[in-house]
């Protein structure tokens, strides 16, 4: 008969404890308690009055011996036994070898920006490629009158331009007048107040008027782009299409595109001239410039190649800002949640591209003496 599981400390050695009995599954409650009892420090354990062992008490023994600080080669078994109890303690040991410690601080910042770069490279390729299909169906549909979008061109273009107008030119007038300020305050200590007017108007020709047009639509009309396209795919409008033999790109992208290419030009024409007009305000209102002198110096100071400086790069910005913002809705799993996700996601690539385009196109001006 075999008797109970026992964990006691040996009578006539009070540093050893004695396992006796069965250690098996069966009467694991009752060496729960006995294992939670020994407490202190002994020099050895004696498991040879184990008659079966498995698994479970294995590990109740190996509980008990950490318990009395007792290393696992300090356990006496019987030959049996010796395997099974070899096999959990290597496991155990592999165990927790697999458990890494946490990575430092900058090892886990460096392969934050790694991501982040591995993250654009594949988004730039993907735009490229985009790009691609996008010129191939203009190609394709270019002496295809009957598959021309015209209506939804135009409709794009009222919302993409007319419809952005107002803010747009609020904001260059605004802005011209915020540079007007900054440049008297700097030129008032050389007693040249007067030269605001050329810095207002290279200022405006060759890089706020198109710049902040494209940051203010990258804001709008990407983030629109985005969403209705998205909110197609997660209704699969878009699947639809393709069931009837139509090509997405053709009836989304190509309307949204050249409503843009020919927008934005248009609407940095106007924000510049509506920054020339809130530099000519602060000009006349606080720096005491005749509206007649403001007129004669920056007819001076403008010239055709400052303005194609800017006007070269609205192209390649409306480019960017349509195909960023119709290939992130196609991206849309098909949540609401997606849908926000992308949404944000083209607000900030479009406004990151265009920055950098912006910053690139400034040196390679100044490099060709432009």
């Amino acid at each position: 008969m075999v008797e109970s599981a026992e964990f006691v400390v040996d009578a006539v050695d009070s540093d050893r404890w004695l396992a006796r009995g069965d250690w098996r599954l069966s009467h694991a409650s009752e060496l729960e308690r006995t294992v939670i009892d020994a407490s202190g420090s002994a020099r050895s354990v004696d498991a040879t009055g184990i008659d079966h062992i498995d698994a479970a008490g294995v590990l109740l023994l190996l509980r008990a011996a950490q318990a009395l600080s007792v290393a696992p080669e300090a356990i006496a078994l019987r030959d049996e036994h010796r395997p099974l109890f070899s096999v959990i303690v290597d496991a155990l040991a592999d165990e927790g070898e697999g458990e890494d410690e946490p990575p430092p601080l900058w090892r886990e910042w460096l392969g934050g920006i790694g991501r982040v770069v591995a993250g654009a490279g594949s988004n730039l390729r993907l735009l490229v490629g985009f790009l691609g299909l996008a010129i191939s169906r203009l190609l394709g549909t270019l002496f295809r009158p009957a598959q021309w979008r015209v209506t939804a061109t135009v409709f794009h273009m009222q919302q993409t331009g007319l419809n952005a107008l107002p803010l747009t030119a609020l904001l260059a007038f605004l802005v011209g007048a915020v540079v007007a300020y900054l440049g008297a305050t700097v030129l008032r200590d050389f007693g040249a107040e007067l030269f605001v007017v050329e810095l207002i108007t290279y200022s405006f020709l060759r890089e706020f008027g198109v710049l902040l047009t494209a940051i203010l639509l990258a804001g709008r009309t990407a983030s629109a782009f985005t969403a209705q396209i998205g909110t197609m795919k997660s209704r699969e409008e878009i699947d639809a299409m393709r069931t009837l033999g139509l090509d997405p790109v053709v009836l989304l992208v190509l309307p949204r595109l050249l409503a843009l290419l020919v927008m934005l030009p248009i609407l940095s024409l106007l924000a510049t001239i509506a920054g020339f007009a809130g530099g000519l305000a602060v000009s006349v209102l606080s720096l005491g410039i005749e509206p007649e002198m403001f007129f004669t110096r920056t007819r001076e100071a403008i010239s055709l190649q400052h303005y194609l400086v800017g006007l070269l790069k609205a192209p390649l910005f409306a480019a960017t800002i349509a195909l960023i913002g119709c290939l992130e809705g196609f991206k849309v799993a098909g949540t609401a949640q997606s849908v926000g996700e992308r949404t944000t996601s083209a607000v900030v690539q479009s406004i990151t591209l265009v920055i950098i385009i912006d910053a690139l196109a400034a040196v390679f001006f100044m490099e060709i003496g432009w």
